[in-house]
């Protein structure tokens, strides 16, 4: 794949790298833009080769991911070294513009999936935000099909679970009863 054809596939992909990035920076836009600006550098520069083995959106994605984690990783050992004294930080939930934008039931949503198993979240926010399969997601998390089907089970069940106790789950069932005479 030659520079152009890269750089058109990039910005194609360009608004879901950006929101997966953000689902691999646990929700910071500073540090997710700084990711993907990497992840992007090093596809550009032909430090990761896209070979074709699969969609180039699920190969993206992996490069995004590693990204990340590589980071993270990179952040922590530079903590360790430079930090001698315990530093703690109050972080704001969320700036007023997030409060105002997001609706109490998608907070709601937002952290029932927060409060779910790391290899849970991605694989539900590679197929139900991203579109993707769950082979394409097992692809990019680096796990076999059978354990990407376990973490989506798995993390499916709890979401309805959590959703039901906090009584939105009713909601659906009552929209459900009273659209019933609707649905063939």
């Amino acid at each position: 794949m030659d520079g152009a054809e890269l750089r058109s596939e990039l910005e194609k992909h360009h608004r879901e790298s950006y929101g997966w990035a953000l689902s691999c920076c646990h929700r910071n836009p500073a540090e997710a833009e700084n990711i993907l600006q990497t992840a992007y550098l090093k596809v550009l520069d032909g430090k990761a080769r896209f070979q074709g083995k699969s969609s180039f959106k699920t190969w993206l994605f992996s490069v995004i991911r590693l990204t990340a984690i590589d980071h993270r990783r990179r952040e922590l050992l530079g903590r360790l070294r430079l930090v001698r004294h315990e530093e703690t930080q109050v972080r704001v939930g969320s700036s007023f513009e997030d409060a105002v934008y997001r609706s109490e039931l998608q907070t709601m949503f937002q952290q029932a999936i927060g409060a779910l198993p790391r290899r849970q979240q991605e694989v539900l926010q590679l197929v139900f935000y991203h579109d993707l399969s769950l082979a394409e997601a097992a692809e990019i998390m680096g796990v076999g099909l059978g354990s990407a089907r376990t973490h989506y089970d798995r993390g499916k069940k709890q979401l309805r679970q959590s959703m039901a106790g906090s009584g939105i789950g009713n909601e659906s069932e009552i929209g459900r009863r009273d659209h019933q005479a609707l649905v063939p």
